[in-house]
């Protein structure tokens, strides 16, 4: 059994090593990625199927290496080990996961014991690991009215990168209208209303406030943006 451990923090990385020798004696072979972009190539080159990873690292963050390891090999089992609970990160992973993967999602504050029940929970029974924290923030996204839905989520995003309704409508194959009703929903979701002031557009721009509240609440987060940039970019703005 091989183990693929991507972290960029080298206490973080040994803490890892540790863990994996101690939850797991059945493994015979740790591999270890300073970042996503080494931890491609080691996954390719090994054909390591399980694999523990930090999400925000230098150079290539972990959801866009999990999404090219995915990509190459939908059956690998992926351990997600992240500080972040953040919306934006727990969106990205879910977009990512191949359909049937077996993946795990634990923060960095959980216990010794917790990540050793995660690392056999996903590596050795295959079940899906999720962080009581991270579970709910996804049921929140999800399942709650106030949550945003994925076409939502998906407006917010073009917004931020700051293309117009026109662009988006283009980009999405949607009528104007449909784009502005999604607008509207998006700002009544975000609690972002129009403030009277002295002038007559008053005092928000509400595609900009949306952004600004999207990102204090942290349903948005500069990698999601930077990803979603890049795919722009790659597309041609189509």
């Amino acid at each position: 059994m091989r183990v693929l451990i991507i972290e960029d923090d080298p206490l973080h990385r040994s803490y890892l090593h540790e863990a994996v020798r101690a939850a797991l004696p059945e493994c015979d072979t740790i591999l270890e990625a300073e970042n996503g972009h080494t931890g491609e190539v080691q996954a390719r080159q090994s054909r390591a199927e399980h694999v523990v990873m930090d999400l925000q690292m230098s150079e290539r963050n972990g959801i866009e290496a999990a999404r090219t390891i995915w990509r190459e090999r939908p059956d690998t089992k992926i351990l997600f080990w992240s500080n972040y609970s953040d919306e934006a990160y727990v969106r990205g992973v879910a977009r990512i996961v191949p359909e049937g993967a077996t993946y795990g999602y634990v923060l960095k504050s959980t216990s010794d014991e917790r990540l050793k029940l995660a690392l056999r929970g996903v590596f050795m029974e295959s079940q899906c690991v999720i962080d009581r924290e991270v579970r709910g923030i996804q049921q929140k996204s999800l399942g709650n009215a106030h949550g945003l839905s994925d076409a939502e989520y998906e407006i917010l995003v073009d917004v931020a990168l700051g293309l117009t309704d026109k662009a988006i409508a283009q980009r999405k194959r949607l009528s104007l209208r449909s784009v502005q009703n999604r607008l509207q929903q998006l700002y009544e979701k975000l609690d972002v209303y129009e403030v009277p002031g002295d002038g007559p557009e008053g005092w928000y721009n509400l595609r900009m406030r949306a952004v600004a509240v999207a990102l204090l609440r942290k349903v948005l987060n500069a990698s999601a943006l930077e990803r979603a940039e890049r795919e722009l970019r790659n597309s041609g703005g189509n």
